[in-house]
């Protein structure tokens, strides 16, 4: 019995170690990173000029006099993620509600496994979808211009990438939300309409918003399929059909390429990607604990 007792101690305190190595494991892996991009980006921007580098408008970094400009890419990069969050947040959340009350069971199941393939699928694919098909189409049908490229249609391919993963949040958000407060919303009189966007969808808006909060981030992150579609300028965008170019393609174009001060302003340009991470996700935070303060004041 007590050689029993103590093989299983031996197997719960083995299973913590391997827990807690595998915790310490992504945070040295986060530190690593975050030590990385300020150790290497930060005495670059305090070189240039921190103002000269975020504000800056020219991009030339092998020219005879060199321009580390980055705002035009970060105006870039702000209206594809917004574009796309935009798009794929509304179609997201709506076919989320639709999954969880009114789609019949029998095709809730294959619809959701459709939307989770898409998960799985490799951006260099979603990219070439884009060049291929979004790309004409947008420079055919809606470009005034004859210009496919441009934020557009990267907007729109990352709204279908960002799709898996704002519908699966959402509807397991909803899925959770007590069926008591749908059955008294319909006791009371409400349309099951009614009772659906006035009664579950607020209740289910923290999880809601967490899969938005997660489809920005991989909107923002998003690297190869952008490139294919974007056009892939350096310049300050003007219209939604232009060729352009955001942080991270900025980035993966040149980091094979570039050497010396180059090199380290594309590191620079990552501390700035990280940077809208970080305040992404506190500004989330913030959010869902005012929203739940709200919440418990009207209880």
């Amino acid at each position: 019995m007590v050689k029993t007792f103590s093989l299983k101690k031996e197997k719960d305190n083995l299973m913590k170690g391997i827990f807690f190595l595998c915790a310490s494991f992504s945070i040295i892996s986060l530190v690593l990173i975050i030590v990385y991009l300020f150790i290497n980006g930060i005495p670059f921007m305090n070189k240039i000029g921190f103002f000269n580098f975020i504000f800056g408008i020219d991009w030339s970094p092998i020219s005879d006099s060199p321009s580390y400009g980055i705002f035009q890419m970060i105006v870039t990069t702000i209206y594809v993620t917004g574009l796309s969050v935009l798009f794929g947040g509304v179609i997201g959340v709506l076919t989320a509600i639709c999954l969880y009350r009114f789609m019949p069971k029998k095709l809730t199941n294959v619809v959701m496994q459709l939307i989770n393939l898409l998960a799985g699928i490799p951006s260099v694919i979603y990219g070439l979808f884009g060049l291929e098909i979004i790309v004409p189409f947008v420079r055919d049908y809606i470009s005034p211009n004859g210009v496919g490229y441009g934020i557009l249609s990267s907007s729109i391919v990352l709204s279908v990438m960002i799709l898996p993963t704002i519908v699966s949040i959402s509807y397991t958000s909803l899925l959770s939300v007590n069926e008591m407060y749908f059955e008294g919303a319909l006791a009371l009189g409400s349309s099951r309409e009614e009772a659906v966007f006035k009664i579950m969808v607020p209740a289910a808006k923290s999880g809601i918003l967490s899969g938005i909060v997660l489809g920005t981030g991989r909107a923002l992150g998003e690297t190869m399929a952008v490139i294919m579609v974007i056009g892939g300028s350096p310049q300050m965008p003007s219209s939604l059909f232009q060729s352009v170019r955001t942080l991270t393609s900025n980035i993966a174009m040149g980091a094979t390429e570039l050497s010396g001060d180059p090199l380290s302003a594309l590191v620079a340009s990552g501390v700035v990607l990280f940077v809208f991470a970080f305040l992404l996700n506190v500004s989330f935070s913030f959010l869902n604990k005012k929203g739940g303060k709200k919440n418990a004041k009207k209880k």
